[in-house]
This record gives C-alpha cells, structure tokens and sequence, in this order.
C-alpha cells in the first residue's frame, strides 16, 4: 500500500519529506512541544536521519510507525505531525499528533486527526484506534474527547519519563462506534 495523501477542508496530511526537516525540527524543540512528548531530535541531522528511516517503511505495515505532515492545503507549509502506529495484530492502530505551537488554537489538529480516523475506519478498516497521554496534556485529551475517543484507563505512575514516573492516560475508539457518531 502507498502511503496516503488525506485531504480536508484546510489541510492535507501527506509523509514527511526531507524538505520538512527544518521545520519539525523547530516546533519539535520547543520546551512547549518536548514537554509531552518523547522525541525530542537534538539536532536537525536527527530528524534527517528519521524523515530517511521512514522511506523505508510501507505505510500500514504491522508493528511500524509512520509520520504524516500535517499541511496547509492552500500553501503547503507544514504545521505538524501525526503518527500512527500499526500494532501487530493488523487491526488496532495507536495514533499521536504534535501541532507547531503557531498554528495552535484554530481546530487544526482536531481536523487532522478526526480525518486520519476516517482514513484508518474508512479505506484501511482498522477496528480500533488508541492513543496515549499524560493527563496534565489538557490540550490534547480535549481533542481527543472532540474527535469522540473516550477514556479507556488511567494507569497511575506507569512510565518513566523524563527522570521521573508519570501517568499514562489512554483513549481509545472503535470502528462501530467511529461510525455511529453524529
């Protein structure tokens, strides 16, 4: 399978490219970003590196992880990312998303990931969609509540993180219910 281009209305999620890296680099080292997240490349060749690694992955691979940009439709620029991780079984799918502060506050992210999951839902026919996140990442456990994934579990101090335990909160859908909602 190629990898997707996923369109909608302001934006378009196509596979990060290597002119991209100057950019991911930037929003991906801002103390704002790092804070929640676990990649933090320390120098652009890192992202580089990355952005090469994932030309060699088939997009919906089992047990893989794959990049989308998230970009502007009408210009192109690149304001984020999403990832999504194919899980062994074939059909369950772990998904994440960082959105360069500057384009924050305007539902992008809540666009880009409410059309990856008709994507993964639609054409691949996954059955289920995780993803994973500190509780204090308020900004993104209201996204996922607005995309419609509801709160599986919190598990209390389940990951070391950054030199110190953390919780872990995960969200999770279903094809049946993605499909039902209003």
């Amino acid at each position: 399978m190629t990898s997707p281009e996923i369109v909608t209305a302001r934006l378009l999620l196509t596979p990060l490219t290597l002119r991209d890296a100057d950019a991911v680099f930037a929003y991906r080292s801002l103390p704002e970003v790092t804070r929640f997240q676990t990649w933090e490349p320390p120098t652009p060749d890192e992202v580089v590196a990355f952005i090469r690694e994932l030309d060699d992955v088939e997009f919906d691979t089992p047990d893989t992880w794959f990049q989308l940009g998230i970009r502007d439709r009408e210009a192109g620029r690149l304001m984020g990312d999403v990832g999504v991780h194919f899980l062994e079984d074939g059909r369950q799918v772990e998904i994440g998303f960082t959105l360069d502060p500057a384009f924050q506050g305007r539902g992008l992210a809540v666009e880009a990931v409410a059309a990856l999951l008709d994507h993964l839902f639609g054409p691949l026919g996954k059955h289920r969609v995780i993803a994973s996140v500190d509780p204090r990442n308020e900004a993104s456990i209201r996204l996922l509540e607005r995309v419609g994934m509801r709160r599986e579990a919190h598990f209390r101090e389940s990951l070391w993180f950054k030199g110190e335990w953390a919780d872990d909160v995960v969200f999770a859908v279903l094809a049946s219910e993605w499909g039902e909602r209003p």
